[in-house]
């Protein structure tokens, strides 16, 4: 498979991957993007071994962890669009948590693209369950119209210690439940029973309510093409407690750490 062909394939599950690191639509994409642009320069960077999509996050790390990507330049000033300037809070715990939990990828394969030894990896993996694990429980609404997936993350979300205050089935439900109830997390399919988008009826929300969004869907691809609004959070269809679990907990550290930024720039 050829460099172009590779990031063709893999590139929309490289940019949900970044986004759920970084925490924000735009800083992830900035990091794909720096990622590709290294590509373009030299394709031979991803000539390292057999599998191309290990060999393409292994270079999304490597850029990840430099020095300018992440920001630490002279004066302190960042060089990516700075949402909550979190890339810095422990990363590599992170990484090694999604690359194993959301992209599905072997111990072997996720080691290899940080560049670690097995034990060195599960210790990582460890690491960020104890982080996850520390996660304020919040009220969650789900947007979700067939009803057994619904009865699925409903039991996944309690599971996690969190409350589910409400599942809507459409777009006007959705809206209704968000503004009387007001959750800290919201959980959405994209097609729902009246025809409608879940990503609209989120959106419609976020005008009014800052609230953490995971969007749910059997085709992710579809929603990562460059157009916007895009999702900054998404769970492929079948999905796993695990997934669930580090999307889950990713959206709220973020968006909690948002909160924080915003006390402290108003402060």
């Amino acid at each position: 498979m050829s460099a172009s062909q590779a990031v063709i394939q893999y590139l929309p599950f490289l940019r949900r991957y970044a986004r759920a690191l970084s925490g924000s639509q735009a800083s992830g994409d900035a990091y794909v993007a720096a990622t590709v642009e290294s590509i373009i320069a030299s394709p031979g960077l991803l000539d390292e071994g057999p599998n191309p999509r290990v060999a393409l996050y292994r270079l999304f790390t490597k850029i990840w962890n430099s020095v300018a990507v992440n920001g630490k330049v002279e004066g302190g000033e960042s060089s990516l669009v700075p949402e909550h300037h979190l890339t810095q809070i422990t990363p590599r715990p992170r990484q090694a948590f999604l690359l194993v939990a959301l992209e599905n990828f072997s111990e072997e394969d996720a080691a290899d693209i940080l560049g670690c030894n097995l034990f060195e990896l599960r210790s990582l993996v460890e690491e960020s369950g104890r982080e996850l694990a520390a996660e304020i429980a919040t009220d969650v609404l789900i947007i979700e119209d067939e009803t057994f997936i619904a009865m699925d993350i409903e039991a996944l979300i309690e599971s996690l210690g969190h409350r589910v205050i409400g599942v809507a089935r459409t777009h006007s439900e959705a809206v209704a439940l968000a503004r009387k109830k007001r959750p800290g997390l919201i959980l959405a399919d994209i097609q729902l029973a009246d025809g409608s988008s879940g990503l609209d009826a989120v959106n419609e929300l976020l005008g009014t309510h800052e609230v953490p969004v995971i969007f749910i869907t059997a085709y992710p691809e579809r929603f990562l093409t460059g157009q916007r609004p895009e999702p900054a959070f998404l769970i492929a269809k079948p999905f796993q407690l695990a997934v669930v679990s580090a999307v889950a907990s990713q959206a709220l550290f973020f968006g909690r750490k948002a909160r924080q930024h915003e006390r402290q720039a108003t402060a």
